[in-house]
């Protein structure tokens, strides 16, 4: 459904909840390549025929993503999404600079993502480190709601990027202390297991009880970092 108002000037950087249905639709487009390459593979007689069919898969994996933001401003899951990869120079990114982007989104994950809202042009890490953002692809099929424009510089009550990045440095570190104190009170008490902890040794509750409190020190980051940067932590709060 499109707008009838007309697009809002400048560029329209896409919302995280865009973006993440943009992932989704890669990982299930991944996924079924997978399943089809398995069930390929058990059908097929030849181990020589199974390993190369393999190897294709791997490769189309690792650069699917690169050669699409190369080549067309995206993944298929860009496209189905109405984004677009836009280097800060304009028009695409470079074949090195789309393959360094993937590989810093693949390392940091979803941590990529929690510094968007502090951001001015809603940029994850990788888009930061490589001089990237992404964009609606054509604004008038967008709704307001997926998208913002340019955020304004900070008003003069704000405290300095500095103070707001040390400050925020410190609410991590003891984010993290926390979480690991977590871990240490739910051994304690039997939710999860020690070989789990010490040793990545997990059995199915474990590994239940270990992605939620993951997702719990994901959530924190986030927040911390949005916080922090938009001066509402105690240390470097706005004026």
């Amino acid at each position: 459904m499109t707008s009838d108002a007309p697009p809002l000037p400048g560029p329209h950087y896409a919302r995280f909840s865009r973006r993440f249905k943009a992932v989704v639709v890669d990982w299930m487009l991944a996924t079924a390549l997978l399943f089809g390459a398995l069930a390929l593979a058990s059908n097929v007689a030849s181990d020589g025929l199974s390993r190369s069919l393999g190897i294709a898969v791997v490769f189309i994996l690792l650069l699917y993503e690169p050669v699409l933001v190369w080549r067309i401003g995206g993944t298929l899951g860009h496209i189905w999404t109405n984004l677009r990869v836009v280097d800060d120079r304009g028009g695409n990114l470079s074949f090195a600079k789309a393959l360094a982007r993937f590989a810093v989104k693949s390392v940091l994950g979803w941590y990529s993502f929690v510094v968007m809202a502090a951001t001015r042009r809603n940029q994850a890490v990788h888009d930061l480190l490589t001089h990237s953002t992404v964009q609606i692809r054509d604004p008038a099929k967008a709704k307001p709601g997926q998208f913002i424009t340019e955020r304004r510089e900070e008003d003069p009550t704000m405290p300095s990027r500095l103070r707001r990045a040390l400050v925020t440095a410190i609410y991590l570190a003891l984010s993290l202390f926390l979480y690991l104190g977590v871990l240490a009170v739910l051994v304690r008490v039997g939710a999860m297991s020690r070989a789990c902890l010490y040793q990545d040794i997990c059995n199915g509750s474990d590994h239940i009880v270990d992605s939620a409190a993951a997702v719990a020190l994901l959530l924190m980051i986030a927040l911390v970092v949005v916080m922090g940067w938009r001066g509402r932590l105690p240390g470097a709060r706005k004026a």
